[in-house]
């Protein structure tokens, strides 16, 4: 892997509501979906070198973007590239795959991280084509906006986490950039608390002509795909097949968007990984144990997904900027704020959540500290719901009994909530080490 730089408590009880300082502008993610569809094409294989046209430089592009939004905070960000050279079906020659990255450092751990990321590459109908127009309007121009503004809007800010802003390349030939980022948070010992992947977030109008103004999808797995085959046996048993880190994650993107309801956006927490046979640039994260979720439209339009540029029987294909709506956009890009201010202001999720009640009416529940965490929350419900229905803070100690909560009936996770009420994502109970 080789670098390149570039340029430089009572407000615990709920999700706190999130001041917006600035708003997303539409106008803003529409020039930039403009300016990345000017580039031609965005195929991986296209030139890495011309001024103009191809994946190069759209990627010079977008590093000189963070760059300009770096010294409006006095160069919090920094700017950077990670690449490495890739074989494989989609890629048979080899390919340089290079993901740009923009570091907001936080103020504590800075291994803390938060990552926001999109696919900047595009494609049309035969994925190995690297020449012929491939705007990526909404495929992934909209998710590679998004990134943008999200650093515009959160520069200046100080978190005590730090915030990852990535912009990935290769993904229509096979996830790559999604790959070099997990190597990337590997090998520089990030604690992932959180990958938000944005994929095709910025139309409302699907195929059938339905429109969906009012809805992201926020996918995310329940059974880790990083367990072995003993831990997945161990989650089994202790039923927590709804509730691993990127579930929770899911569901606290979900509680956010509740307590924010100027976004005007509901979560539909779809509880798969991905679109049914599909996968995204969060995949190699979730492969390499961090939690993570895609966000997409609430309704798709497959006729202007990886299509050539056409018209046939009066229809349109091809992914083009009037295929989709800003006002939209920047609603997604408001909760992914929402979502950064929250996970990189939260201490990190417990560690370890223990349960002890066998043969009891009662449970003791106990967890590790977690550095910076004002208090603790522990949640319970009925072991046939899927939302946390009960909760409790938790002051100056790690452990407490829920009286008359009895083990064999319940789910129970706890959260670390900081000093301004941000609480990290819930980490599901389980059994109590055997002495």
């Amino acid at each position: 892997m080789k670098i390149m730089t570039l340029l430089v408590a009572a407000s615990a009880l709920s999700t706190p509501a999130i001041a917006q300082t600035q708003a997303p502008d539409p106008a803003r993610l529409k020039a930039s979906v403009e300016k990345l569809v000017s580039f031609g094409t965005r195929h991986t294989l296209s030139s890495a070198s011309d001024p103009k046209r191809g994946i190069g430089a759209a990627r010079t592009w977008a590093a000189a973007e963070f760059a300009r939004i770096s010294k409006t905070c006095g160069g919090c960000l920094k700017v950077e590239s990670v690449s490495e050279r890739f074989t494989g079906p989609r890629v048979p020659d080899g390919a340089d795959v290079v993901d740009v990255l923009a570091i907001q450092t936080g103020t504590g751990d800075p291994n803390q991280v938060v990552i926001i990321a999109a696919h900047i590459d595009s494609r049309v109908s035969d994925v190995m084509d690297f020449t012929s127009d491939a705007p990526g309007a909404n495929d992934n121009g909209s998710g590679s906006a998004l990134v943008m503004e999200a650093a515009r809007v959160l520069a200046g800010e100080k978190f005590d986490g730090t915030i990852v802003y990535a912009l990935l390349s290769g993904e229509e030939q096979g996830l790559l950039g999604g790959k070099l980022l997990a190597k990337t948070a590997k090998a520089r010992g990030w604690q992932v608390r959180a990958m938000l992947n944005n994929d095709i977030v910025g139309n409302t109008t699907g195929q059938n002509g339905r429109i969906v103004a009012n809805r992201v999808r926020v996918f995310s797995e329940g059974i880790r795909s990083a367990e072995d085959a003993k831990a997945g046996m161990t989650r089994r048993g202790i039923g927590g097949e709804d509730d691993g880190p990127s579930r929770a994650l899911a569901k606290a993107i979900d509680d956010i968007a509740e307590a924010n309801p100027q976004i005007g956006l509901d979560v539909f927490a779809v509880r798969r990984p991905d679109r049914f046979g599909r996968g995204g640039d969060h995949t190699p994260l979730l492969e390499a144990g961090y939690p993570a979720v895609r966000f997409s439209v609430g309704i798709e339009n497959y006729d202007r997904q990886h299509q050539d540029l056409r018209v046939e029987a009066g229809r349109d294909y091809g992914d083009t900027v009037k295929g989709m709506d800003f006002p939209y956009l920047a609603k997604v890009t408001a909760l992914n704020v929402a979502a950064l201010r929250t996970l990189a202001s939260a201490p990190a999720a417990p560690a370890v959540v223990s349960l002890d009640g066998a043969l009891s009416m009662d449970t003791r529940v106990f967890w590790d500290a977690v550095p910076g965490a004002a208090a603790y929350k522990v949640y319970w419900r009925r072991a046939d719901a899927q939302d946390w229905a009960d909760s409790r803070v938790v002051t100056g100690a790690t452990e407490t009994v829920l009286k008359d909560v009895v083990v064999d009936d319940h789910f129970i996770g706890v959260a670390a909530i900081g000093k301004d009420g941000a609480a990290s994502i819930v980490t599901f109970g389980g059994m109590a080490p055997r002495k």
